[in-house]
């Protein structure tokens, strides 16, 4: 049986914005409330569901510690990235800046890869307390989630693998 390709994303972003809760979700459907900082880079292989592509896809998630900040650019965990996921916690409006520089960083060292951002927390916006995008979202995708509800976390991932398919990466 032959394995499908595997291409490799990064998930970015400040810590405790739910990189991790993100990619629990995702692999295990699971979800703790309890934190837990990731030290370094834990790494996940996520096989696309069939009914998504035309072709067989693996993406192998490596959760990065939100302690990297720009700092990331300069690191070999970036080599072969096909894209990114950029996280920013719906809650927080000053992670979702940070956000941004992520994005710009990863499209400066790594041009034409998809750059995704995940808006997590979504479950606990309302009308009364939703965040002002910075206007650099209006030029990326952007899904709004929930680890802890389950909400587009499997879509926006599969849109992540659509993207790289697209582009060929």
């Amino acid at each position: 049986m032959s394995r499908s390709p595997a291409r490799k994303v990064m998930l970015l972003g400040e810590i405790g914005v739910g990189k991790s809760s993100l990619a629990q979700r995702l692999m295990f459907n699971r979800f703790s409330g309890e934190y837990k900082p990731t030290i370094g880079v834990e790494v996940y292989r996520y096989e696309v569901p069939q009914a998504a592509l035309s072709e067989p896809m693996t993406l192998i998630l490596w959760d990065t510690d939100g302690n990297f900040g720009d700092a990331i650019f300069s690191h070999v965990y970036l080599k072969e990235a096909a894209a990114a996921v950029i996280v920013g916690d719906a809650m927080r409006p000053e992670t979702l800046d940070s956000a941004v520089r992520l994005a710009q960083g990863f499209a400066e060292v790594l041009p034409g890869r998809p750059v995704y951002f995940i808006l997590n927390k979504w479950d606990l916006v309302t009308d009364a307390n939703e965040p002002v995008l910075p206007t650099a979202y209006k030029t990326r995708p952007v899904m709004k989630a929930s680890a802890a509800l389950g909400e587009n976390v499997n879509e926006a991932f599969i849109e992540v693998a659509k993207a790289i398919h697209r582009r060929g990466h």
